[in-house]
């Protein structure tokens, strides 16, 4: 068994009972919330060590500073590992973030065929920080009476948008006419490709005036 000694003291993770009710993993016996007899006990490393009374298994991880946990409850003896049970529980809720969808949010963001440049720039100002937060973007156009006529000014609209936002997010499909309306959704780019046009992009996703000459629109 590759245990190495200890360094100092560590609390076994949560021993206050007070904690439970907030306790994601609660339902995850270690250390003295094991109460059957035996159990079967594997290292940090997954090497099987055997069955062993639990009190003596517990010994041993602590021991180490380390918890005793059970892993596989409905097995015969249960199977616990010795671990760090904080790292543990660090570990996974870190996985679960990264596997979560974006957000899991759709933020929309509408223009008009005549829209001006002022607007328009503070629209796609707002879908940078949308993508950049790791939502998906709806670019919504309205056409409003006779604009119905000239779609294709819609549509000039719309891809300028998808431009300007192209270092930030991609389109899922083409821009689609429906009804009165033309509507495309983005899906942010990875993070190491998102480059806004109108803001820089720092350290804690936290955005700031992109420099002069940085990312500044201008119309063709």
């Amino acid at each position: 068994m590759a245990l190495s000694t200890p360094v100092g003291t560590r609390i076994p993770y949560n021993r206050d009972r007070r904690r439970a009710n907030n306790d994601l993993f609660a339902h995850i016996r270690r250390n003295q919330r094991i109460k059957v007899p035996q159990v079967r006990v594997i290292s940090p490393e997954g090497q099987q060590l055997g069955i062993m009374d639990t009190p003596k298994a517990i010994a041993l991880a602590q021991r180490f500073n380390l918890d005793l946990v059970e892993m596989a409850p409905k097995n015969n003896p249960p199977a616990c590992r010795i671990m760090d049970f904080g790292k543990y529980v660090y570990e996974e809720q870190k996985k679960h973030a990264q596997n979560k969808p974006a957000a899991g949010k759709v933020k929309e963001i509408e223009f008009t065929v005549r829209i001006e440049k002022g607007d328009f720039t503070t629209k796609i100002r707002h879908a940078e920080e949308f993508l950049n937060h790791g939502n998906k973007v709806k670019l919504r156009l309205k056409f409003r009476g006779r604009e119905m006529a000239r779609t294709e000014m819609g549509f000039e609209v719309v891809k300028r948008a998808l431009g300007d936002l192209s270092n930030m997010g991609h389109p899922d499909s083409e821009p689609k006419l429906s009804g009165k309306q033309i509507s495309v959704i983005l899906t942010p780019n990875p993070l190491n490709k998102r480059k806004g046009k109108f803001h820089v992009f720092e350290a804690g996703n936290v955005p700031r005036e992109a420099a002069p000459g940085q990312g500044i629109w201008h119309r063709c």
